[in-house]
């Protein structure tokens, strides 16, 4: 079997990246007393989780009762409170994820009001239908000329398929657009497994080059393991999941983190920094 990244010598792949999710935009502080909320909470976490070895951040923000918002003025402040701490060593990506609570056009308007190095795209909801494909395309469009790097979110295989579709139309101006594949559904006790990943990778699926899986539940570490293993990037972190390998619970995403750079250190998989994802992404801001 063969890996997606570039090898870097005689039977080594590319440093693999781990990003972190450290709250996502459904979860509060009932569900984990150490999930990171306002800006200077979400500048601690990343300060942990840079670390304990991640090379990204991926940053929800909130409305004054908690609950999921897109707002510029809100990334903005928050982007600035984790540079503030981390400087250039974290890649900020912020989300435009609805969450069921905002549109198309909404989603994409903040993305441009906040201008940010990079944002997750759910598929599923910037194109419900092919009316909305025209102006999805000029959206990517923009995004390739801020030199803004999109990463999309795949939550079944049939949505990368849809998205190489679209690339052989010309609808998508990434040759190498990154992708986030998702082990499973936001539903109470729902646990990922590593096989959830080979449907993605299936020989009649589209293979991206440039490619990160998420997982839920206490497989997290072992799901992300092994598409590490097969030529991935990894994100974990409380959006997603709260438990340890054992079943017990994380202190915090720092733990997390480090779990997951513990794990892939014992297979031999050595760890990207920032500006490693930063070449792999063609981010030059």
């Amino acid at each position: 079997m063969t890996v997606d990244r570039d090898v870097t010598g005689p039977g080594l792949i590319a440093p693999t990246a781990i990003a972190v999710a450290p709250n996502g935009g459904r979860r509060g502080k009932e569900d984990h007393p150490a999930l990171p909320i306002g800006p200077q909470e979400l500048a601690r976490t990343a300060a942990a989780c840079l670390e304990a070895g991640a090379a990204m951040i991926h940053v929800h923000v909130r409305d004054r009762d908690g609950g999921h918002l897109l707002d510029a003025h809100a990334y903005r402040e928050t982007s600035k409170a984790i540079r503030d701490v981390v400087g250039e060593r974290l890649i900020i990506q912020i989300t435009s994820e609805a969450v069921g609570r905002y549109q198309p056009a909404e989603q994409m308007a903040v993305v441009r009001a906040t201008r940010p190095e990079a944002v997750s795209l759910a598929l599923r909801e910037l194109v419900p239908g092919a009316a909305h494909e025209t102006a999805f395309a000029e959206f990517l469009w923009w995004l390739k000329s801020e030199r803004i790097a999109p990463q999309m979110i795949l939550y079944a295989p049939e949505e990368a398929s849809a998205l190489a579709a679209m690339q052989q139309r010309g609808l998508v101006p990434f040759d190498d657009i990154p992708v986030l594949y998702v082990l499973g559904r936001y539903t109470p006790g729902q646990v990922s497994r590593p096989t959830d990943l080979l449907p993605f990778l299936a020989h009649e699926r589209p293979r991206f080059a440039h490619w990160m899986v998420c997982a839920f539940g206490r497989e997290e570490t072992a799901s992300v393991t092994a598409g590490a293993l097969l030529g991935g990037h990894v994100r974990v972190g409380f959006e997603n999941n709260f438990a340890l390998a054992d079943g017990t619970t994380a202190r915090d995403n720092a733990a997390l983190v480090t779990a997951t750079k513990c794990a892939l250190t014992a297979c031999g998989v050595r760890t990207a920094q920032a500006n490693d994802l930063r070449a792999a992404w063609s981010i030059q801001r």
